[in-house]
């Protein structure tokens, strides 16, 4: 919450955001600061990302500071919560939303995993599951959690566009694309507005086409962690539940940085029967049906439960 898009513009403008974001970051600096100067006296060399941090030196030799250290440290580790979280939302629910069109192929690929390597869920069978990797994908393509990247020109250089415009790039000016724009142009993407987790099995498309992780030498290091985490959860889920959506599809909630669906954003599900050797019967369900609130608040999913009659 303590990032709007406004603070791509104006990172200390006089708002509440800010003014929460900035207190939260003093309690933080208390923390870490003790543990950052310690690391320092004891001399000692740690395999982690602190001491990765303690040891950078920049091209000039000059160290981190503390405080430098303390941004990196919150960077580390808030840098690819909310966007896990959110991706993962937006997974389930644009699958739910299509159900008939896309749960088949996930629960048959599902039953396919279970059968070959029972409840085992490790990196290796998560590379197998291609059917929830194209679902996770076609979440990022239409609703990635961040709405624009930035670059800056180190050197001047010409493009141009798809309609044959040309534009030349100065030295020093910053570039912005938004990913949520760009893979909603139908001369890149066909249907574009469709949800199709089908069409990355045919589909070429041309080099940074596809930015729900940015691209090129600056493109998100957590790729290849991220899909593995939203595989993980939602392997597990498809595996014990059947899920139908309850209303229409939230719309994306464009006033935080990070966009996730505006509320309410509700499912109901059932849990599955399963065989003896654990694997997934088709829909014969237990009798008890559960609602489900998948809301963001505080970036968290908490979910609030509501029993009720099948």
């Amino acid at each position: 919450k303590g990032m709007v898009p406004l603070s791509v513009f104006f990172p200390y403008a006089p708002i509440e955001a800010h003014r929460k974001r900035d207190a939260a970051r003093k309690k933080l600096a208390l923390i870490f600061d003790k543990v950052i100067q310690a690391r320092r006296e004891s001399g000692s060399l740690e395999p982690d990302v602190l001491q990765t941090f303690i040891d950078a030196r920049y091209k000039d030799g000059s160290k981190l500071t503390n405080d430098q250290v303390l941004g990196m440290l919150i960077a580390v580790l808030f840098a690819g919560q909310h966007t896990s979280s959110i991706t993962s939302t937006w997974t389930g629910l644009l699958a739910i939303a299509n159900k008939e069109r896309a749960m088949p192929y996930l629960e048959q690929e599902q039953q396919k995993i279970m059968k070959k390597h029972g409840s085992k869920i490790d990196f290796d069978v998560l590379a197998e599951m291609d059917e929830l990797h194209f679902a996770v994908k076609e979440a990022l393509r239409m609703h990635p959690p961040l709405i624009m990247l930035l670059r800056k020109a180190q050197v001047p250089f010409d493009v141009e566009t798809t309609d044959g415009k040309k534009y030349t790039i100065p030295k020093g000016h910053i570039c912005a694309t938004s990913p949520a724009f760009a893979h909603r142009m139908e001369s890149v993407f066909k249907n574009p507005n469709t949800y199709d987790p089908q069409r990355y099995k045919t589909d070429k498309n041309e080099f940074a086409s596809y930015i729900g992780f940015g691209a090129g030498r600056h493109g998100c290091m957590g790729e290849t962690f991220a899909f593995m985490q939203i595989k993980t959860i939602w392997s597990v889920l498809i595996r014990k539940y059947e899920f139908e959506l309850v209303g229409d599809l939230p719309e994306p909630d464009y006033e935080g940085m990070v966009v996730g669906p505006k509320h309410p954003c509700t499912i109901r599900y059932k849990k599955r029967d399963t065989k003896k050797n654990g694997l997934m019967k088709s829909p014969s369900m237990l009798s008890r049906t559960k609602s489900n609130n998948l809301n963001n608040n505080n970036n968290n999913n908490d979910v609030e439960e509501e029993e009720r009659g099948s």
